[in-house]
């Protein structure tokens, strides 16, 4: 019986997620992009010369906080039921 749920499902043709599930992962994979570009930076091209920049609120607060809530849009996009309108 279990076999033939699975056969059916193959010939149907259907997606996994529905076009709702979709545009919201593809939302959550631009807020991770976008924590992922406010990380970046900060080094010096001279590397006996330290720079402070590196450990600024973007870098250290801001960004990683982003990516997590990139994360858990991610999260509600698997979770969320492709059925509901």
């Amino acid at each position: 019986m279990a076999n033939k749920n699975k056969n059916q499902n193959k010939e149907s043709g259907e997606f996994l997620f529905g076009k709702r599930n979709y545009t919201i992962m593809i939302a959550g994979i631009i807020i991770i992009l976008f924590g992922f570009i406010l990380m970046a930076g900060g080094g010096s091209d001279d590397p006996n010369v330290f720079n402070e920049d590196i450990y600024n609120f973007r870098r250290i607060r801001l960004a990683p906080t982003i990516v997590l809530i990139g994360l858990s849009v991610e999260i509600y996009a698997i979770m969320a039921n492709p059925k509901k309108k």
